[in-house]
């Protein structure tokens, strides 16, 4: 189980190595993705809280990046944190996401991303739930959920 003081040693000396690396020219991640996907995945912007696809949605299955489909969260993991977006307390594995200091708009968070595509997902805080105290918010469109997750099971972190 991943906490707090693990995000912090990633995000300040080295992240986990991904299971794969997918690299894309810009012209094709704007060619597969939508608007709104290439707007958060690619240029770190931000879907408006509570008006989203999987903020208030609990079914079951594997989150997947929508850039590289890399599994990113396990449904099990999902919790109403009341922040807007999708919350989440664990990664499926280790290696899946990546964590990188973030001062933008006044404030010192921990920006995750996925460990594969380096697709923006949101950020990561010390403000969820016990064991892990973690809570991972996601924006929906950086995610699609699949409901076969025999396709998409990762490690445990």
């Amino acid at each position: 189980m991943l906490r707090w003081i693990d995000v912090i040693k990633y995000a300040k000396y080295s992240n986990p190595e991904p299971h794969l690396r997918v690299e894309k020219t810009e012209r094709e991640w704007q060619q597969q993705l939508t608007p709104k996907q290439y707007q958060i995945l690619r240029l770190k912007g931000t879907e408006s809280p509570y008006r989203n696809a999987y903020c208030k949605s609990y079914e079951p299955g594997v989150y997947v990046c929508a850039g590289c489909g890399t599994p990113l969260f396990n449904s099990t993991e999902k919790y109403h944190a009341i922040s807007g977006w999708p919350s989440f307390t664990q990664p499926i594995s280790k290696g899946a996401i990546k964590y990188l200091f973030d001062d933008s708009h006044r404030m010192q968070r921990i920006e995750v991303q996925c460990n594969a595509c380096d697709g923006h997902l949101g950020h990561v805080f010390q403000d969820g739930p016990e064991p892990s105290g973690l809570r991972y918010c996601i924006n929906s469109e950086s995610m699609l959920r699949l409901e076969n997750t025999t396709e998409a099971i990762g490690d445990k972190a």
